[in-house]
């Protein structure tokens, strides 16, 4: 298969050359990631600054590498609209491998999850991958990026659910302790919103977030519970918003009896 890989860490990132090598052997791997590092960017997109491109040597066992002064969403978006030829359009985007957990509501400032959203959003089967740890060696990637492999063949047959990703996330443990696969869903909140205050050496006022992890049951099925109980966690996600069971129950109460030309 054809395979689309970008992140929100940068090019240089551990994570996205681990998952490029990881799979470069068995499908054809193109990788258009930002110069630097874009975390927490959400689905954001370039609309008024020029967006550069510049192809460089490629990542280990990619067919080509292109860096982009975007975000993650614009590497993907410009990727399949600009860069890519007709013969490299991707079968798969994937987005990772992240440096840190994206779980639960925090996936909404994700820009990991968005870059895998944007290639939804084209009609592309597309996942995020995270390493549920903030440590960034090369070998701390090595695991995840060969369950990303394993994980490809067994959706290669799938078919994909349309307007949807799937959001991975990988327990930071050695293989042997890793308490298997969970099919969940998403969790309230990976933190508290706290923000402490401090007063900086010329006396101003500043704020630093620092939320503490949330706590749920251990037996719940969502992704928090099964990467603290050291599963992998895989979550399909869709950007279809729209709040369906609640659509007659509104229109009853703003639109009844013909009156929707209240105001």
């Amino acid at each position: 298969m054809k395979i689309l890989i970008s992140n929100d860490d940068g090019i240089a990132a551990n994570g996205i050359r681990v998952l490029t090598m990881s799979l470069a052997d068995d499908h054809d791997v193109y990788v258009v990631a930002p110069d630097r590092e874009r975390s927490a960017a959400g689905h954001s997109l370039t609309l008024h600054t020029p967006l550069r491109v510049e192809e460089l040597e490629t990542i280990t066992g990619a067919k080509r590498t292109w860096v982009t002064t975007g975000t993650p969403g614009d590497c993907v978006k410009i990727a399949i609209n600009a860069i890519l030829s007709p013969d490299e359009m991707p079968d798969f985007v994937i987005s990772g491998i992240n440096h840190g957990p994206n779980l639960g509501s925090d996936i909404l400032y994700s820009g990991t999850v968005s870059c895998a959203m944007e290639g939804a959003m084209m009609g592309i089967p597309s996942i995020a991958v995270s390493l549920a740890s903030m440590q960034a060696d090369y070998d701390d990637f090595v695991y995840t990026g060969k369950f990303m492999n394993a994980l490809l063949k067994k959706l290669e047959k799938y078919p994909f659910p349309p307007k949807s990703i799937l959001n991975v996330n990988v327990p930071a443990l050695d293989s042997e302790d890793i308490a298997g696969v969970a099919i969940t869903e998403l969790g309230s909140r990976m933190f508290t919103n706290t923000y402490e205050k401090r007063v900086d050496p010329r006396g101003k006022v500043y704020y630093w977030m620092a939320g503490e992890l949330t706590n749920e049951p251990s037996d719940a099925n969502t992704d928090i519970a099964a990467v603290r109980n050291n599963k992998i966690s895989i979550t399909p996600v869709t950007y279809e918003m729209t709040k369906e069971d609640y659509m007659a129950n509104l229109d009853n109460i703003l639109c009844g009896n013909d009156a929707c030309s209240w105001f």
